[in-house]
């Protein structure tokens, strides 16, 4: 689409939803009395407001004009179950008749949660300890190493989003004139951001001369195994079998960043499908049932600088905060988990099954009204099956599938993906977060069918709204 057929395709969609959610507009204009922008999350307050949930089940979300949404953002991807299922609602009743309050003691719930994970990894002599986001996870799992190692320097991809730790603000948004090299965040020392180096994702060659260069100077390499808001992208096998080789050459601590892929395609870490052990791991989302907890898995003799030294020193300061390791967060994580081991022959199919549908029923609705759009998602040469989608719209044919392509503007209309589709997708009752999201077993097979359909209604307007 051009310009102006954007621009007023992006009128008509802002009357429409501003007539449906004046609700919703209220509250936030009392919440911009009070909070930046009115909330605590960038991605939450998109223009013009964002929708007010106060109700949220299974499949669907409940604005305060009483709109229903397909929800596809489902706890940024956390509720594989859906919202509110019932295997944890149970724990939780569990968890009230015992006391759910804050103690400050440690929660025997947190060992078998512990147990469930470690022991859907398989490793020998490995450790975990919780903690309370994904960005402390991964964190940690970079202090670990550089104290391991006593090197100073972290090795990212391109398009990998790992958290706020400030060893990982960079290379995280596409910048048309410096690709994916640019810092991502102001507050942060530009000697740290300096000891952060980008490579491109499944670019083994690139990865292999970066670690000629500065391999003795890197402590860790960190990536996701399927690049989450990069793309929805999974490695190659070949990648991560000579990332893990490359690594262990030099002596740099490889770390999977496993917070959205954990437990989203199989039981356990995605990891497990490629034969790949990194030497540590952070999960997060799925591993707490809703709530907040999240992790870092690792070999003993990198675990254990958390407690100690060798030869003396200080510790790495992974001691916890107020709520890690929350007894009801651990007992519903718990839960979950085990839900999701007992009932992975039949949850994982469905899942993969409900998201190559979605793709390829969106790919086609575009292309019966002549607009061109592509989904990324799909599982890649080792996994069998996603449940993940994100819609692009080429503006040229594409070079690679990379997410250099996917979030440079000369190529894919970003700012439609990011902007205008989700207000699009909101007027039709359907919410998404990047132009996709994930599935969840609460979306039945007529669900499905009808986020196809509002996909196609929205191309429908394109043609409309064509130059």
């Amino acid at each position: 689409m051009t310009t102006g057929g954007q621009k007023r395709l992006r009128e008509y969609l802002e009357k429409i939803y501003r007539q449906k959610t004046k609700k919703s507009l209220a509250v936030h204009r009392r919440a911009e009395k009070v909070m930046i922008k009115g909330g605590s999350h960038s991605l939450r307050l998109f223009a013009p407001y964002p929708v007010q949930i106060v109700g949220a089940e299974g499949a669907c979300v409940r604005d305060a004009d009483g709109n229903r949404y397909l929800d596809y953002w489902q706890g940024h991807y956390a509720n594989i179950l859906g919202h509110n299922p019932a295997v944890v609602r149970s724990a939780l009743r569990s968890a009230e008749k015992r006391g759910a309050l804050h103690t400050g003691f440690e929660a025997a719930s947190q060992i078998e949660l512990a147990e469930l994970i470690l022991g859907q990894l398989g490793y020998k002599d490995f450790r975990i300890r919780f903690t309370t986001s994904g960005s402390l996870a991964t964190m940690y799992t970079v202090m670990l190493a550089m104290a391991r190692t006593g090197r100073e320097e972290v090795l990212k991809v391109g398009g990998g989003w790992h958290g706020a730790s400030p060893f990982l603000l960079r290379g995280i948004k596409f910048d048309a004139r410096r690709g994916f090299g640019a810092a991502e965040s102001a507050g942060v020392p530009r000697d740290l951001i300096k000891r952060t180096w980008v490579v491109p994702f499944n670019d083994t060659q690139a990865l292999e001369d970066m670690l000629k260069r500065r391999g003795e100077r890197i402590a860790c390499f960190i990536l996701e195994p399927v690049l989450g808001v990069g793309g929805f992208l999974p490695a190659r096998r070949d990648y991560l079998k000579e990332a893990r080789r490359l690594t262990e050459r030099y002596g740099v601590a490889l770390i999977f960043d496993e917070i959205v892929s954990g437990f989203r395609f199989c039981p356990s870490g995605v990891q497990r499908f490629y034969g790949v052990v990194p030497d540590l791991t952070a999960f997060g989302k799925i591993i707490g049932g809703g709530h907040t907890i999240a992790a870092v898995v690792g070999r003993w003799d990198i675990m254990k600088l958390c407690e100690r030294r060798p030869g003396g020193g200080p510790r790495v300061m992974f001691q916890g905060g107020t709520f890690s390791s929350h007894a009801t967060y651990t007992l519903t994580g718990a839960a979950m988990i085990r839900h999701l081991v007992g009932q992975a022959d039949r949850i994982y199919p469905r899942l993969a099954a409900s998201g190559e549908r979605l793709r390829r029923g969106v790919e086609a609705v575009f292309r019966d009204e002549g607009v061109e759009a592509a989904c990324t998602g799909g599982p890649g040469d080792v996994l069998t099956g996603s449940s993940l989608f994100m819609v692009h719209f080429p503006r040229k044919p594409w070079p690679a599938l990379t997410p250099e392509v996917l979030n440079d503007p000369l190529y894919s209309d970003v700012a439609f993906r990011e902007e205008t589709l989700k207000l699009a997708l909101l007027t039709e009752g359907v919410h998404v977060m990047h132009g996709g999201g994930a599935i969840s077993t609460a979306h039945a097979a007529a669900d499905i069918s009808r986020t196809i359909e509002a996909y196609g209604r929205i191309a429908a307007l394109m043609k409309r709204f064509r130059d």
